[in-house]
């Protein structure tokens, strides 16, 4: 006899509804799991066994063999416990076969015959509505998370033989406690006041063209200048997120292990800033199998930060080119290529040299001229290439009256990208900087385009920067509530992108 039920495997944020198929048959006793399972997969047969008999059900004496279709995907994950348990105890006659066809079910098994939380129960369970599996089953500690997937029928499990009994089997469902889902750091108190930043003019306008147009920025300036300060702040004047991105960005942070279901979807832009010493698979992603989440993904639709950035290592800083250019990361490994969502907004600050009091006239500066150059060296040309907007942020300066607060920059931003939405929305795009450069240069008069291609003829700008200070110039024009670019907005952005002194 063979027993039937569906689960999810998860590649990347692509969630996968795998058949789950048992047959018992007469033989020597033994378990055989096929279908290209990881080692954590693999291992289920012990942890399946050791969750019937806790549950006070009999195990079959025969020969099984569990097959996750389709055979040619690679699963991973302990997420297939609870289907694979079901799966042989309807092969075996023990629960209602007809009735766990129609279940689709998710968990990792105790011994003790719990069901624990797993991750990437948002994606998961978002893939088999889609596939059109409505009825799931999930660890009650991801209940919450799982009601989130509109279209879902969401039942909670506590333990095995919960799920057995509800299915006709005569399982002994003792009092176990419900094992909770991991506990996770609080990330979704409000982003904190602009009005805290007093002076730096120049820095607080580069900050709002950078929410305005989804520009990527580059702070340079001595230690205690502001620039954390402002970094942290760019998530407040940004707009919150949209129905769609808000699944996206949560199901990201639900794979990674970083969500808290009992707030709800992540409506406020994410700010990752990783340490100076991450290495490259935790910034874009890594690890044995199929590769998880990195900084850059956890950043989608929100900010990533790297302070010090010339202190990352090189080949770390340049691993960035392709999301930059993209708005995704793949990463390919001997089981197949995983894809990740990765359209952030970098945001890079640094000293101006090591010791950071090059300022001025760089009389506190014991830095040699040589050493200054190797130190802003370490951010390479075809990254710097990529970033919109360079600022020199100076040493602080006494303002007695606070800044302009969030609230304020906020709604200019929201208005810059409501003219960018309305302009770009036929072409697909929402913001400047998600424009084609082509189509950017037919749009914009030549009068506009003639300062840029006076700077290319200088060898200031190449060819990609062109078009990024075209975009740059657009955002600017949406600001100022213009219809179309205007030689004075293609000045500030040639100013903003060549650094005025950064």
């Amino acid at each position: 006899m063979i027993g039937r039920c569906r689960s999810v495997v998860l590649t990347g944020l692509t969630g996968h509804v795998v058949e789950v198929e048992a047959h018992v048959a007469r033989g020597l006793p033994a378990f055989t799991i096929v279908g290209l399972p990881d080692a954590s997969l693999a291992e289920a047969k012990d942890r399946v066994r050791a969750a019937v008999a806790s549950s006070g059900v009999e195990w079959p004496r025969h020969r099984i063999t569990v097959n996750l279709s389709p055979a040619s995907l690679p699963k991973s994950g302990p997420g297939t416990d609870l289907a694979i348990a079901v799966a042989v105890l309807a092969a075996a006659g023990t629960v209602d076969a007809l009735r766990a066809r129609d279940l689709l079910l998710l968990g990792e098994l105790g011994l003790d015959g719990r069901v624990r939380p797993v991750r990437g129960v948002l994606p998961a369970v978002a893939a088999a509505v889609a596939a059109g599996c409505t009825r799931v089953v999930v660890p009650a500690g991801n209940a919450a998370e799982a009601t989130l997937v509109a279209g879902a029928r969401v039942e909670g499990a506590v333990a095995l033989a919960t799920v057995l009994g509800s299915l006709g089997a005569d399982a002994q469902a003792e009092s176990l406690e419900e094992v909770p889902a991991p506990a996770v750091a609080a990330t979704r108190s409000d982003p904190p006041d602009l009005a805290e930043v007093r002076g730096q003019p120049v820095a607080r306008r580069a900050l709002e063209v950078a929410a305005a147009g989804g520009h990527h920025l580059l702070m340079v300036g001595p230690p205690g200048a502001g620039k954390t300060m402002l970094a942290e702040r760019l998530p407040g004047i940004l707009p919150a997120l949209g129905d769609e991105e808000a699944v996206r960005v949560t199901a990201v942070h639900s794979l990674a292990g970083a969500f808290d279901a009992a707030a709800g979807l992540i409506r406020r832009p994410p700010f990752e800033a990783p340490h100076h010493t991450a290495s490259a698979a935790a910034i874009v992603g890594g690890g044995a199998g199929l590769a998880r989440p990195g900084a850059v993904s956890l950043a989608h639709a929100g900010v990533l930060f790297l302070d010090e950035a010339p202190e990352f290592p090189s080949r770390v800083l340049d691993t960035l080119r392709q999301p930059l250019e993209r708005g995704e990361i793949v990463l390919h490994r001997a089981h197949g290529a995983t894809r990740y969502p990765a359209r952030f907004q970098l945001v890079l600050a640094a000293n101006p040299c090591p010791c950071g009091m090059f300022v001025g006239t760089g009389e506190g500066c014991t830095c040699t001229p040589l050493v200054r150059r190797r130190y802003l060296a370490r951010l390479s040309g075809p990254l710097l290439d990529r970033v919109d907007i360079r600022v020199a942020v100076g040493a602080a300066a006494r303002a007695d009256e606070p800044g302009e607060g969030t609230e304020a920059v906020a709604a200019r931003v929201a208005e810059a990208r409501a003219a960018a939405r309305a302009r770009l929305a036929p072409e697909g795009w929402s913001v400047a900087a998600e424009a084609s450069g082509p189509w950017l240069r037919r749009v914009t008069s030549r009068a506009a385009c003639a300062g840029l291609w006076r700077a290319v003829d200088r060898g200031a700008l190449t060819a990609r920067g062109f078009d990024r200070s075209l975009r740059l110039a657009w955002t600017l024009c949406d600001l100022d509530g213009s219809g179309s670019p205007a030689v004075h907005h293609v000045a500030e952005a040639l100013a903003l992108r060549q650094g005025e002194g950064a």
